[in-house]
């Protein structure tokens, strides 16, 4: 997952391969908390990993179940209906999937044994409405206490006695607002049916249906079999009792599918984008998404657990559509839209409003970033197509994980201008860790960026100028990929020597450069499966790494695996060459100039720190000989490139020089 303070998307132009779904964040909430109350084990396999299904399982935790983790299953030991300890203060993040149905079993349970219990979250979640749930336990005879403002968490459930609760009488609890203050009553009142059957009715028209399908399929499954009129009238039957069934399943997240539908329909236009993971059997009610992608035009085809994706009609079809079915996955066709021959228009969304932020304000101030058109009204949202000019934007996400991911689909603008295209930047891009940690790794292995239009920052210099470690911070505050060139003759030098070829035997050298087996993973570097790492790093690998780089030919054979490491989203490419022969277009070229004696100094500290025992001046002599040599070699010597931003940090600090860097580096970006 990207932790990096901003994203930059470089201009896309197609998509496809294949796309493994991470499990439905609805489901694996719901399921936790079944299996939590249930007897007995359950086993739950591919269970969605990310913030919200974290603070469900802390919360579990700290109440008294067991969790063991075996592989990729998570066995799950329930409660059985009966509290572990009466107390507890849970924080739930900004998790509504955690924060309605804990907030309603907790109150029943902590009513009915004697408990209290404190639930909190994040500011936002302090802010999004619970107080139709809590009316909804007050009738019951919960004590729920608000320890904010009324309405909202935080919120104290239970006051540590014992009461009757009013079970005979129906409970009513609105139903135009979220779905979720009935899923919770759904997966609590079970627990309280000893003395009769439990009754909910709903007041007004229910949203999101979908969802309280998928809350009666999984009760179905741990043993509850909900009666119900429509969607006005659920029963609850006497002596309900959740019974683990064993093992279960969790399905991809159809919601997250839809980034991938739409990306299909947007930009597959070679081969389609395979999603595997949920398909057109899929039980959540977003994946009624696919019937909208292809009102707009996208081909789509699925069987159980799959869908492939392609481009069909472009421009995409407008459409106005009521979305009340499809809450959470609409929120795409509003970046659709600007791919569309027409105005579309997002009926019946008023929810959205309540959601992780307000999303109709949000997304209409987003999207007009990017210069389009858009209306919104308490329920609706309209967007006019963005025929061009695209702007560039810097994308608010208010910490938002749908935001994020909805909005990265604007980066396919070169597809609809005919002009090159701008890039898209994701603020906060960690905000998917909510429902899709690896997101933006996922979409950067199926898109095509255009040609050229991956941004590149090089960092050359003379060796021990302290490039390498600062093209690796620079790296890492950015969330590129990293080329330490210097690696790639390193690692030639040590394959020359252990086939035995000489170092100044140029021809067979570059057969070697040019079949180089060489593996990054994370810090570790593998040489034909061998972990060379430390050897790289010697300070006679770097001697024969100079000798090796000025032959022509090597340099040669090495530069084409160098092109290849510029990908999506970014590359700082760090050598003595890189801006002025391997990326003489990068956006940034930066040349480090520290002198040889504060180059010699700073190796010396390195090498005495590590053990290794080294003289002041033999380092300065050898580093002199090593500057010359590179300086004045026939092909690419090392020497700043006409543009390049000369740095002397011989007095800076790494952290100084990072600094100054970025500063340079924003100056250069369109946002």
């Amino acid at each position: 997952m990207y932790t990096t303070e901003f994203l930059d998307l470089p201009p896309l132009v197609r998509a496809g391969g294949r796309v493994r779904l991470p499990g439905s964040k609805s489901i694996s909430n719901r399921v936790l908390l079944l299996a939590g109350l249930a007897a007995g084990t359950t086993e739950v396999h591919d269970l969605l990993d990310s913030d919200d299904t974290r603070v469900m399982l802390d919360a579990l935790r700290l109440l008294g179940c067991s969790l063991q983790r075996d592989g990729d299953v998570l066995k799950v030991t329930g409660l059985g209906g009966q509290l572990s300890r009466k107390d507890a203060q849970l924080f739930l993040g900004n998790a509504g999937t955690a924060m309605r149905p804990l907030t309603a079993a907790l109150a029943v349970l902590a009513a009915s044994q004697g408990g209290q219990f404190q639930l909190s979250g994040v500011a936002r979640m302090h802010e999004r409405p619970i107080g139709d749930l809590v009316q909804a336990l007050r009738q019951l005879g919960c004590p729920v206490a608000d320890l904010g403002q009324p309405g909202f968490p935080p919120l104290q459930v239970g006051d540590g006695g014992v009461h009757a609760l009013n079970t005979a009488a129906p409970i009513r609890v609105r139903g135009d607002v979220s779905s979720q203050f009935l899923t919770a009553l759904l997966l609590a009142l079970p627990l309280v049916t000893t003395q009769g059957p439990v009754t909910i009715e709903v007041d007004g028209e229910l949203i999101s249906k979908p969802y309280i399908d998928i809350t009666l399929r999984l009760l179905a499954r741990f043993g509850i079999a909900v009666e119900r009129e429509g969607y006005q009238r659920f029963v609850l039957p006497q002596g309900s009792a959740y019974r683990t069934p064993g093992r279960i399943h969790v399905e991809g997240d159809a919601s997250s599918a839809s980034y991938f539908i739409a990306l299909g329909a947007i930009a597959g236009t070679d081969q389609p984008v395979r999603i595997e993971g949920v398909g057109l059997d899929s039980i959540q009610g977003d994946i009624r998404f696919v019937e909208a992608a292809q009102a707009m035009g996208a081909q789509v085809t699925g069987g159980p657990g799959w869908l492939e994706v392609q481009r069909g009609a472009w421009p995409l079809k407008a459409l106005t559509l009521d979305c009340n079915h499809i809450p959470d996955a609409a929120m795409t066709l509003a970046v659709m839209a600007l791919y569309a021959d027409g105005p579309t228009r997002l009926n019946n969304i008023a929810s959205w409003r309540v959601k992780e932020t307000d999303r109709i304000a949000a997304m209409a101030a987003e999207l007009r970033k990017l210069g389009a058109t858009v209306t919104e009204g308490p329920d609706f949202i309209e967007v006019q197509p963005l025929a061009g000019p695209w702007q560039a934007a810097s994308i608010h996400t208010y910490d938002d994980h749908r935001m994020a991911m909805c909005l990265s689909l604007a980066a396919f603008n070169p597809l609809v201008a005919g002009e090159p295209g701008v890039p898209v930047r994701i603020l906060d891009p960690k905000c998917v860790g909510k429902t899709f940690p690896d997101y933006f790794e996922t979409l950067f292995e199926v898109v095509t960026p255009a040609a050229d239009q991956v941004p590149v920052l090089t960092v050359d210099g003379p060796t021990a100028s302290g490039k390498g470690t600062l093209a690796s911070e620079l790296a890492r505050r950015l969330g590129f990929h990293l080329l330490d060139s210097g690696a790639l003759y390193r690692a030639t030098a040590l394959a020359a020597q252990d086939a035995g070829v000489s170092l100044d035997d140029e021809a067979p050298l570059a057969e070697l450069a040019g079949r180089l087996a060489l593996r990054f993973e994370g810090q570790r570097v593998y040489l034909a499966g061998r972990d060379i790492t430390d050897p790289l790093r010697l300070e006679s690998t770097g001697g024969m790494a100079s000798r090796v780089s000025v032959h022509p030919a090597v340099r040669q054979a090495l530069h084409q695996l160098q092109l290849s490491f510029r990908r999506a989203p970014g590359l700082v490419a760090d050598g003595r060459d890189m801006g002025t022969v391997v990326f003489p277009g990068a956006s940034l070229k930066v040349f480090l100039t520290a002198s040889v004696e504060q180059r010699a100094e700073r190796r010396y500290k390195q090498l005495i720190s590590k053990g290794v025992s080294a003289k002041l001046t033999q380092i300065q002599s050898d580093l002199r000989l090593r500057d010359e040599r590179d300086a004045n070699r026939s092909v690419a010597p090392c020497r700043p490139a006409e543009d390049a931003m000369l740095l002397d940090n011989s007095a800076m600090s790494i952290e100084d020089s990072v600094v100054q860097c970025l500063d340079w580096w924003r100056q250069r970006r369109p946002f």
